[in-house]
């Protein structure tokens, strides 16, 4: 009875000390703003963009993010899961024709494999599932 008591007690401890680091991971993304540095995929290949002002992406509370993607900007949800989880719904986005050697149709099509992030060092390192990559934004200045 004892031992159970004494396992409960460290069970709680321990889920009590991961509760306020589950609430502060979708916490410290809402209201931040961000523009994309690179993306390094998982066969080692790094594009950057031509200019970075033009991939942008902005977490608002209330789940919504709005992005610009090159020539287009567009809005959808975003959901993060303890303790680094994160995915994003379908994006509703303009559809202008953007120029030769725009990241736009790749981050487009990569955006619903997106499932977890970390903040480092004052950037937002979002990685695509099964090693496929990761983009590396820096954060937005107004």
């Amino acid at each position: 009875m004892r031992t159970t008591a004494i396992g409960f007690l460290f069970l709680g401890l321990a889920c009590a000390d991961r509760a306020p680091s589950a609430r502060s991971g979708a916490e410290s993304l809402a209201g931040t703003s961000w523009q994309l540095v690179q993306f390094e995929g998982g066969d080692g290949t790094v594009l950057t963009p031509d200019d970075r002002a033009t991939y942008t992406m902005t977490f608002a509370a209330d789940s919504a993010v709005n992005v610009r993607i090159d020539c287009n900007r567009g809005r959808g949800a975003w959901h993060a899961t303890p303790p680094s989880g994160l995915e994003f719904g379908p994006l509703a986005l303009t559809r202008a024709a953007c120029p030769p050697g725009s990241l736009h149709d790749q981050i487009v099509r990569q955006w619903p494999y997106i499932r977890s992030y970390i903040l480092k060092e004052g950037h937002l390192y979002l990685s695509l599932m099964a090693d496929g990559g990761i983009y590396d934004f820096e954060p937005l200045t107004p």
